[in-house]
């Protein structure tokens, strides 16, 4: 497996779930938005990681994935420095 540019928007869009979703809410992906990502929300649905092709709200396995996405980037981001 390689980190080919759909994976890396699929992961952007993913990461986003994560800043900006609320438990009612979800995010929506607007007709306005960039190609990438409206093809990686497609794919994402296609995957069963969000409930639809624009958006809405992540299925249990979206909410799984973003979860260890979220502590992957966690572990991968430089430590503070000392004050």
């Amino acid at each position: 497996m390689h980190l080919d540019a759909e994976l890396i928007d699929e992961l952007n869009l993913l990461i986003r779930y994560r800043m900006t979703s609320t438990p009612a809410g979800g995010i929506e992906i607007g007709e306005t938005a960039k190609p990438s990502v409206i093809a990686a929300a497609q794919r994402l649905y296609e995957k069963g990681l969000i409930e639809r092709a624009d958006g809405g709200n992540l299925t249990d396995n979206g909410r799984e994935a973003v979860d260890r996405l979220s502590r992957l980037l966690g572990q991968l981001e430089p430590p503070l420095e000392p004050i």
